[in-house]
């Protein structure tokens, strides 16, 4: 017999809340349902300073395993965190999990085993990036048949997996930061360039402030400003004072309120190397500003944006690409504000609403199936 939805129990496995791009994916997943009326629990690895804070009505649960319980093998330590994670599941008995980066996918396939609960898994990023060399694709191939279900982010992704993976496998984007829903800033541009995400070698800022640096005698009266922060902030500081554009490139750390200091730049840069769907590039694009992105291998760019219609797409680590659609963008201000009242339609596509629609009926047909059974 089937439960209605009241009766459903959803869990949601990461190694913990801690401020990030997946991890507010969760607790945004994790309150729609709660309002939908499933039961939800939130197992993380650990708990963290600066983390999201869970709705009421959301149960957490720690997994890792106690300090007494730790010894001086990897290998028992890792088998007892299997054990404690398979017990939570046969504790909190939900009726699906859904699991997202590396090993916390091999992690919830494996600890779900001989238990009621459905394991759902979810790729991210870069799929390269979160399954390198050349074991951990093999791990991925052998276990993900046995999930009940494996979510992608881009159609690029399948053809990393098998094809027993990728043929399964759906598409289910991430819906948009609700502080991202509002009309576009229409008044006057700030002479401001910007970008978000965190300073490591990935992000490739260094590209993006000797870009700026190049083109600062043309477009004087512009400061490049990069919010977040990371190990490189120190190098990328100092990097900039090297090229002469110290005082015009901002590092202003991590802050509140993106959205409202953002709104007004002219443009938004994204170089990384490698990229899952980036959450900066979809939140730039939902404000509405002109933008220029790295085709990163996973497809997310390509996913979000049409070269030339919603903003401009350039290669991987190609500087002079770089600096020519900046000097594209920042010499024909008609032209790029085109390409910004275009990018912000991506609020339909990415409405909050919508997909969490779109994964509520995934994850149902999963349970329904569960069920039936």
């Amino acid at each position: 017999m089937k439960k209605i939805g009241r009766g459903k129990h959803i869990a949601f496995y990461i190694g913990s809340l801690h401020k990030g791009g997946a991890e507010r994916v969760f607790v945004n997943l994790a309150e729609y349902f709660t309002k939908e009326g499933y039961r939800v629990t939130m197992v993380t690895q650990y708990r963290k300073e600066d983390e999201y804070s869970l709705p009421e009505g959301i149960a957490r649960v720690i997994s890792e395993i106690d300090e007494k319980e730790i010894t001086g093998s990897r290998v028992v330590n890792f088998c007892r965190r299997l054990k404690k994670l398979h017990l939570i599941w046969k504790k909190y008995d939900p009726d699906l999990v859904l699991s997202c980066i590396g090993k916390n996918n091999f992690m919830t396939v494996v600890t779900t085993m001989g238990t009621r609960t459905r394991p759902v898994v979810s790729v991210v990023g870069e799929a390269r990036e979160e399954y390198p060399g050349r074991v951990m694709p093999m791990l991925a191939n052998l276990l993900f048949p046995f999930a009940a279900g494996v979510i992608l982010q881009t159609e690029r992704s399948r053809n990393f997996f098998s094809e027993r993976v990728g043929k399964r496998a759906v598409i289910l984007p991430n819906s948009l930061n609700p502080d991202f829903m509002k009309p576009r800033y229409e008044g006057e541009r700030k002479p401001q360039i910007v970008s978000v995400g965190r300073m490591d070698a990935n992000k490739n800022h260094e590209m993006m402030i000797r870009a700026f640096a190049r083109l600062s005698g043309k477009y004087p009266e512009y400061v490049l400003t990069i919010y977040g922060d990371g190990e490189l902030h120190s190098y990328l500081k100092a990097l900039a004072e090297d090229l002469g554009v110290g005082e015009r490139v901002e590092l202003p750390g991590v802050i509140p309120n993106v959205a409202q200091r953002i709104e007004k730049a002219s443009l938004f840069l994204l170089t990384s190397f490698s990229e899952g769907v980036s959450n900066a590039l979809i939140e730039a694009l939902a404000t509405g500003l002109p933008v220029i992105a790295t085709d990163v291998p996973s497809g997310g760019t390509v996913e979000l944006m049409t070269d030339g219609v919603d903003g401009l797409i350039i290669p991987v680590g190609d500087q002079k690409a770089l600096e020519e659609a900046m000097d594209r963008l920042l010499g024909d201000p008609v032209y790029a504000q085109r390409l910004g009242r275009e990018a912000v339609k991506i609020q339909e596509r990415l409405a909050p609403e919508r997909v969490n629609r779109l994964w509520k009926e995934y994850f149902d047909s999963m349970m329904d199936e569960c069920f039936d059974d």
